[in-house]
């Protein structure tokens, strides 16, 4: 952007901040992506029958049977702190935080 080189400082600062985020939140959508693509496969292995309803940023949100609740959050928490690999190595190992809850606001 143009504006990178503004002679206002907090027009300049704005886009400074945006073009060192854009990258990290494209890394971000990329890695989720990926865990997305992976995580049907990985619960059917498993043999659970959650469903995987809407991602929210860098969450995903499923249903599943309250008998099949403890199974499924580490084949989740497995699957999603993956999905990166083998394309990025991360010298940072990624955390999963997975809880389950009744509806998407008391999970937080």
């Amino acid at each position: 952007s143009p504006d990178i080189r503004s002679s206002n400082p907090s027009l300049r600062a704005f886009n400074e901040r945006a073009s060192i985020n854009a990258r990290l939140q494209g890394t971000a959508a990329d890695i989720i992506r990926r865990a997305m693509i992976r995580m049907e496969e990985a619960l059917e292995k498993a043999g659970l029958s959650a469903r995987m309803l809407l991602q929210v940023h860098d969450e995903l949100i499923f249903e599943t049977v309250e008998a099949e609740v403890e199974a499924t959050i580490p084949v989740v928490r497995h699957v999603m702190e993956n999905a990166a690999m083998p394309a990025v190595s991360m010298s940072v190992p990624l955390h999963v935080d997975a809880r389950a809850a009744n509806n998407w606001d008391e999970a937080h």
